[in-house]
């Protein structure tokens, strides 16, 4: 398994194929099915490379299987902290650790740029990602954001990461 940057040379449609399924599993009971079923291709993809994250992506035998982005924080409340703002694997690589290989990179290069405190936002009904980050060591705060997705008013809360 290789985890490495996404670069122009990559198959795109790889990237889409892992955020639409990703959605499709972990969203699932979370967000209308309706809307999980007919997620418009254009919507993914349209903005990698282009989007000021930087994006990684893990590859088992090239194919790309995982993929994560990071940035300076988009918040200006939260101006000094780095922020992850995706992490998502095909559903049949769940559970086998690459999550945590994905969010470690996340975190080492964040590092590299000077942050010591790393936010994520996670929608409040996704309980398995909250256990995830908090075994990784971040903790739910009090910050939190509403947000509508699929005509579904859903909270998204923020988690924080200190080294």
């Amino acid at each position: 398994m290789e985890i490495r940057h996404i670069n122009e040379k990559d198959d795109f449609q790889q990237i889409r194929e892992i955020y639409e399924k990703s959605w499709q599993f972990a969203y699932k009971g979370i967000i209308p099915q309706d809307y999980l079923d007919n997620i418009p291709k254009s919507k993914w993809g349209g903005n990698i490379l282009k989007n000021g994250r930087t994006e990684i992506a893990a590859f088992d035998n090239g194919r790309a299987v995982g993929t994560a982005s990071f940035c300076s924080s988009r918040w200006e409340k939260f101006a000094s902290c780095g922020e992850i703002v995706t992490i998502y694997l095909l559903p049949e690589y769940i559970g086998q650790g690459l999550g945590s290989r994905l969010l470690k990179a996340c975190i080492e290069e964040l590092e590299l740029l000077g942050f010591t405190t790393i936010l994520i936002w996670v929608l409040d009904d996704n309980y398995r990602a909250r256990r995830f980050y908090e075994r990784h060591g971040f903790v739910k705060t009090e910050e939190y954001m509403n947000d509508v997705i699929g005509g579904k008013e859903l909270r998204e809360v923020m988690y924080l990461w200190r080294k």
